[in-house]
């Protein structure tokens, strides 16, 4: 029987601190996994829903976004997957009595832990203006009132339509189809705080924003380069594939400030050797390099590369462009600079070199410890510089793998969701739908919480996440919120966005990926395109847990219809009840869809076209692949300060909390903690236990605060630091974003420690 849902939440003011783990998954993480998947759904729903996850004939895992093996096994989830499954099959429901004990002062006192783990939404509610209590409303007076306040705008542009990553395709094209339909281009998503910055530079210099790999390229390759991310709790199955590639001979070189469990050794749940064994030692080689440094890491490289003369020099003249230009900067890489951005010794440098020397097929993988910089998007493309060299990009073991995180953000992508669309997208859009879309760019998160500050921005509709929590500067985002005349999510769960609103809030509940979709024209299924160009069905069996709830792709067009009247030419009616007429438009959309209903229908789905992958071609400005000169900068910290960044627990995904432990890290019952290298910490006065305020540093001399964080001793690199976000978003500045992808600095804010002022 599941559990009830917690009346008050946990105190943290005392977390348990032990020493790191050297070793992820086991049988830990299967008891993990079990005990609150039980805690949330009960035994026999556990066991029903937990054997459909990310099977041909299951539903895809609102989790991440890595792909499925050709052939999957009985168990193909992780922890953390089972733990997002169990969030949205729950048990637990939220119904009006809830909101009427609740006034909203209270429930934005609450974390969001506590908000989350209330259970499922079952019903519309509306927080009117003055009000103080949300109180249900109907689905049409809910549209009704959208409706209003959107028509009531100036311009289309005062409204803004963020998307989560775990949007379908489905109801991603639908969403922006409307959107433009509406007249504007303000589509944020969720892209733009995480991989922006590999979109920016993947496209600038192959011509396609997307990862050139396949779960086959991993098994293949001679070396795989992990730079800057933790897939042991951010990506638990990738570790699955990094095993296989170990064992098929690869060696695994990992880049991070911190050592990271996952990556050290990988005890396999799914064999014996990993329930009861040892596991699998993954990590070759482990540079644990300084914050930021990775472009000039990937920069000494190229220089060894030229000066040992191991360039594939036949790939460059027939497919490269900016050679010269590339290789007159590389060769004047300079030792001392390299060493002080990257804090390695140069012997580790030399080291990693001859494997690469030595390796005909060469991966690299990134996630946010690489796309939330400054320097962000020219450290990436001096990671495809150093592919380039020797020929890694368009062969089989080898090429460009940036992790995604969420399920299906790649996907909505794909669909049409951003905020600068390709001129080839509105034509498409233009001659299947017979209307002039917007033109003028729109605005992506940073700029959309911009322009709600400013009062240019007035209506907010957020399908999924949790965009108060997900995004910088905490203050300054939910003030930019509270300045709307409408905020809308479109959620499963509460969470804090719900509580930060405009002058008027609607809650709209939708299915989710484990809920059975069931219209007029009979059961439907959902599609999602995982983080290497994969696109496959998925089909919820659970039975909802409201009878009227709507999925995101039925609420998107009953809003369409209600804003845009009945003259409107588009058939939302149809595209709400029958997805096959919505995946019949798309495929005359997107490139790569063409038979779109056909070929989802296959098992395992289909592959996306990838010019660089197929065939060596390189849709870039100047039709080949670009190697680009790229100034060797680093985060500059004045004297007394770190850099600190932020990163998840392993009880958490993305901004959702599903408990208060680390358990790899060895923190328990609290996430106020923040991770200081014992010689800094030496240094500055900061003993292993004390509570302090952490303060950061910016240009515009603004404050920014995170009160009461204990401080504990761990081996992150010299001059860093780490803390848990969404607490300590409230430190990013919000004009600290990366040049050209406009993202967040999450991983390189300047911090001071100050007395603690209390929680």
């Amino acid at each position: 029987m599941a559990k009830q849902a917690p009346q008050s939440d946990p105190a943290q003011d005392a977390p348990e601190v032990s020493a790191p783990q050297h070793a992820a998954a086991g049988l830990p993480a299967v008891g993990h996994s079990l005990r609150m998947a039980a805690e949330q759904m009960g035994a026999r729903r556990t066991l029903a829903t937990l054997r459909k996850v990310n099977q041909p004939d299951g539903f895809d895992c609102p989790g991440c976004a890595w792909p499925e093996p050709d052939r999957t096994h009985t168990a193909e989830f992780c922890e953390n997957g089972a733990k997002a499954v169990a969030e949205e099959a729950t048990e637990r429901r939220i119904r009006a009595e809830f909101f009427a004990a609740h006034p909203i002062a209270d429930l934005a006192e609450r974390s969001g832990y506590w908000l989350g783990q209330q259970g499922r939404l079952t019903q519309p509610m509306l927080l009117d203006e003055g009000a103080t209590h949300y109180t249900p409303v109907s689905w049409d007076d809910a549209f009704a009132l959208i409706a209003e306040e959107l028509r009531a705008l100036d311009t289309p542009d005062g409204a803004a339509f963020y998307t989560s990553g775990r949007t379908s395709n489905e109801a991603a094209f639908a969403y922006q189809l409307f959107a433009r339909r509406l007249g504007t281009n303000n589509l944020p998503d969720c892209s733009n705080m995480c991989h922006e910055s590999s979109g920016s530079a993947l496209t600038e210099t192959l011509g396609v924003g997307k990862g050139s790999v396949s779960l086959k390229d991993l098994y293949q390759a001679d070396l795989i380069i992990v730079a800057g991310q933790n897939p042991g709790t951010n990506h638990p199955r990738m570790l699955s594939a990094l095993e296989r590639a170990k064992r098929a001979g690869a060696t695994i070189v990992s880049v991070n400030p911190l050592p990271e469990a996952g990556l050290e050794r990988f005890k396999n749940p799914q064999h014996a050797r990993g329930l009861a064994g040892h596991g699998t030692k993954l990590t070759d080689l482990f540079l644990q390099i300084r914050l930021g440094g990775d472009l000039a890491l990937f920069r000494a490289l190229n220089r060894i590369i030229l000066e040992q003369d191991g360039v594939d020099h036949a790939f460059i003249a027939e497919h490269c462009h900016g050679f010269e230009e590339f290789e007159a900067q590389a060769r004047k890489a300079d030792h001392d600079e390299v060493l002080a951005a990257t804090g390695l010794p140069w012997e580790q440098i030399e080291e990693l070199g001859r494997l690469v020397l030595g390796s005909k097929k060469i991966i690299v993988c990134w996630a946010m410890g690489l796309t939330q910089h400054k320097h962000a998007v020219p450290t990436i493309r001096e990671v495809v510089n150093f592919l380039l060299l020797r020929g890694n990009v368009g062969r089989p073991g080898a090429g460009v793998c940036p992790v995604r995180g969420h399920s299906n953000v790649q996907g909505d992508r794909t669909m049409g969701i951003f905020e600068r669309p390709a001129k080839a997208f509105l034509d498409a859009l233009e001659n299947e739908f017979g209307f002039e879309p917007p033109r003028e760019h729109g605005l992506d998160s940073v700029d959309t919480i911009r322009a709600m500050r400013d009062g240019r921005v007035k209506v907010f509709f957020a399908m999924g996440g949790n965009f108060v929590a997900a995004t910088p500067d905490t203050e300054v985002t939910e003030a930019a919120m509270r300045r709307c005349r409408l905020t809308v999510h479109v959620s499963t769960k509460l969470n804090r966005s719900h509580v930060v609103t405009g002058a008027r809030a609607l809650i709209l509940p939708t299915l989710g990926r484990t809920d059975r979709d069931v219209t007029g024209a009979g059961a439907q299924f959902v599609t999602v395109e995982d983080s290497m160009g994969q696109v496959h069905a998925s089909r919820g069996g659970l039975r909802p847990p409201a009878p009227d709830l709507l999925s995101e792709t039925a609420i998107v067009c009953r809003l369409a219809r209600a804003v845009l009247g009945p003259r409107d030419t588009v058939p939302w009616e149809d595209f709400a009840t029958d997805y096959d007429t919505l995946r019949d438009r798309i495929a005359r959309v997107v490139p790569g869809f063409a038979d779109f209903n056909e070929k989802v229908r296959r098992p395992g789905g289909f592959t996306l076209p990838h010019g660089p992958r197929d065939s060596r071609t390189f849709p870039t400005a100047t039709g080949r692949a670009n190697f680009t000169v790229n100034p060797l900068t680093a985060p500059e910290v004045p004297p007394g300060r770190l850099l600190l960044q932020t990163l998840r627990s392993h009880d958490q995904y993305n901004t959702t909390v599903y408990g208060l432990d680390d358990r790899y890290r060895g923190i328990k019952g609290g996430r106020r903690v923040v991770l200081v290298n014992p010689a800094d910490a030496a240094e500055l006065g900061l003993t292993d236990g004390r509570y302090v305020d952490l303060v950061s540093e910016w240009k515009d001399g603004v404050e920014r605060r995170a009160p009461h964080f204990r401080v504990v001793h761990y081996p992150v690199a010299r001059g860093g630091a780490a803390a848990y976000y969404p607490e300590t978003n409230v430190l990013v500045p919000l004009d600290s974003t990366a040049d050209i992808s406009n993202t967040p600095t999450s991983k390189a804010v300047v911090i001071r420690f100050a007395d603690d002022t209390g929680a």
